[in-house]
């Protein structure tokens, strides 16, 4: 799994990514950590980052890490998110950062997937501002779909 190239071709393969300027700090086989700049271009009416903003980086980080985890099984599959909840726990002011984590190993939804079921996992997402605090919580289920 070549993670180094997901961070690099994201803001191209998800145009958001690009948009929003998201930057990756950490990625790796279990965990995603991308933050959104304080960017005045995408503050809500109170001066913090916008909702749709938050759920796009979180969704992103989550993206990452199934990118990461399942590329080179593209061929014979294509992520899809299939359900996605958000939860806005605190204001955020400031730049915020999205941590996800898988909630199974890549090998066990492979394992499914080559048992001939279609797997869905989940990847559960924390998103904190500067100080830690967690403004948002969210997750994402994904699945692989056996391509035709």
């Amino acid at each position: 799994m070549d993670f180094e190239a997901v961070k690099a071709s994201m803001p191209s393969l998800v145009p958001m990514v690009g948009t929003l300027s998201i930057k990756f700090l950490e990625l790796d086989e279990r965990t995603a950590v991308l933050q959104l700049p304080d960017q005045a271009a995408f503050h809500n009416h109170i001066g913090g980052p916008h909702a749709g903003a938050m759920f796009t980086l979180g969704e992103s980080a989550s993206g990452a890490l199934v990118l990461g985890n399942f590329a080179e099984h593209l061929a014979r599959v294509t992520p899809l998110a299939v359900e996605a909840a958000i939860q806005y726990k605190k204001i955020a002011m400031g730049p915020v950062t999205a941590t996800a984590v898988m909630s199974r190993t890549a090998a066990e939804v492979l394992a499914e997937l080559d048992s001939g079921d279609r797997p869905q996992f989940q990847v559960d997402i924390t998103i904190a501002d500067q100080d830690g605090t967690v403004t948002g919580e969210m997750f994402v289920v994904w699945t692989l779909k056996p391509n035709r």
